[in-house]
C-alpha cells in the first residue's frame, strides 16, 4: 500500500510550488506609462498652487526684505496684514498667474521624468529601491527645473518684487513677460538657473528619496499594496518637510538672484557670500516656516491627487 500510494504524492506536492511560483507575478507592482503621470501631475500642480499660493507669496516677501536696508515687515503676520491692508486679500494672490501657468507642466514634467527613469530603475517587482528613487528624483528635478521652473519663478519674483515698488509696472503676466523680455531678452527669464537646479534638483531629489523610502516601509513585501490617500498625504507632508530643511538656503539663494535688484549679485556663488557677509548665516533660513507650511501642504496634495488620477486613468487608459 506504501508503494502503490507514492505515486500520488508528487502531484499533491506539486500544487503548492505551482502557487508559490504564481505569488511573485500576483504581487508584481504596476508600472505608471509616463503619458499617465504627465496628465495627473499637471492636473495636480494646478489644483495644489491655487490652494497654497498665499504661503509662497509670503515667503517671497519675508526672503526679499534684507537686512541691508530698514526691514519692511516683522515677520509673517505683520507681512499678511500690511499686504492685505494696501492690496486687499487679494494682495496675496499676486503674481499667481505666472507660478499657475507653470504649474501645470512643471508638475508634468516631474512626474513624467520620474516615471520614465524610475520604470528602467524598478526590479523584476516592480520595486524601486530608495537610492534609485533618489536618483530618480534628482533627474525629474533637473528637467523641471531647465524647461519650466527657472523662467516660471524668475517672472514670479519680478512679479512680488515689483509689488514692493512705489508705482508697479507690470499690469500682469503677459504685459510682465513682454516687458522683461523687452528690456532684457530671453535672458532675462532665466536668472538664477544654477541656483534653480541646484533647488529643484536636491529638491526632488529629497522628496522622492524620502517618499519612496515610507512606500516601501509601508508596502512591505507586498509592491501592490493600496495606498490609502490620507496616508499618502502623511508621507508626502513628511517629504516636503525634509526637502525645506534640506535646502531653504538654495531657495533664499535662487530668490534673491532672481529679484529686480539681482544685478548686484556676479553669480550664484558671490549671492551666497553677500548674504552670509551682509546678513549673517540666519538669513539662509529666511522664510522657512512659511516655506515649510506651504511645502508640506503642497507635496501632500500633489502626491494625493497624482495617486488619485493614476488611478482613475488605469481603469479608462490601457497601457498593458
Amino acid at each position: 500500500m506504501v508503494i502503490a500510494e507514492s505515486p500520488a504524492c508528487p502531484p499533491a506536492m506539486a500544487a503548492p510550488r505551482t502557487l508559490a511560483a504564481a505569488a511573485p507575478s500576483s504581487g508584481k507592482a504596476k508600472l505608471t506609462h509616463p503619458g499617465k503621470a504627465i496628465l495627473a501631475g499637471g492636473l495636480a500642480g494646478g489644483i495644489e498652487i491655487c490652494i497654497t499660493f498665499p504661503t509662497e507669496y509670503v515667503k517671497t516677501q519675508l526672503q526679499l526684505d534684507e537686512r541691508a536696508h530698514p526691514p519692511r515687515y516683522r515677520g509673517i503676520g505683520d507681512c499678511v496684514r500690511q499686504t492685505v491692508s494696501s492690496h486687499g486679500v487679494l494682495g496675496l494672490y499676486r503674481g499667481l498667474s505666472s507660478l499657475l501657468y507653470g504649474s501645470i507642466p512643471k508638475a508634468a514634467v516631474r512626474f513624467g521624468t520620474f516615471e520614465f527613469l524610475s520604470n528602467y530603475m524598478r526590479d523584476s517587482q516592480g520595486r524601486l529601491e530608495s537610492t534609485r528613487g533618489l536618483l530618480c528624483g534628482l533627474g525629474a528635478g533637473v528637467a523641471e527645473a531647465v524647461v519650466v521652473v527657472c523662467p516660471m519663478e524668475t517672472i514670479k519674483v519680478k512679479f512680488i518684487h515689483d509689488q514692493t515698488s512705489p508705482n508697479p509696472k507690470y499690469r500682469g503676466f503677459f504685459h510682465g513677460v513682454r516687458e522683461i523680455v523687452r528690456e532684457q531678452g530671453l535672458k532675462g527669464t532665466y536668472q538664477g538657473l544654477t541656483a534653480t537646479v541646484l533647488k529643484q534638483g536636491s529638491n526632488q531629489a529629497i522628496r522622492f528619496y524620502v517618499m519612496t523610502s515610507l512606500r516601501n516601509w509601508y508596502q512591505g513585501d507586498n509592491p501592490q499594496k493600496p495606498m490609502n490617500p490620507l496616508i499618502t498625504g502623511v508621507f508626502g507632508a513628511i517629504a516636503g518637510a525634509a526637502s525645506v530643511f534640506g535646502n531653504t538656503p538654495l531657495d533664499v539663494i535662487k530668490t534673491r538672484m532672481q529679484g529686480l535688484e539681482a544685478h548686484k549679485y556676479r553669480n550664484t556663488l558671490d549671492c551666497g557670500l553677500q548674504i552670509l557677509r551682509n546678513e549673517g548665516l540666519k538669513a539662509f533660513y529666511k522664510g522657512t516656516i512659511p516655506r515649510l507650511g506651504r511645502v508640506c501642504l503642497d507635496v501632500a496634495i500633489v502626491f494625493i491627487i497624482y495617486d488619485e488620477v493614476v488611478k482613475l486613468l488605469n481603469k479608462v487608459w490601457k497601457t498593458d
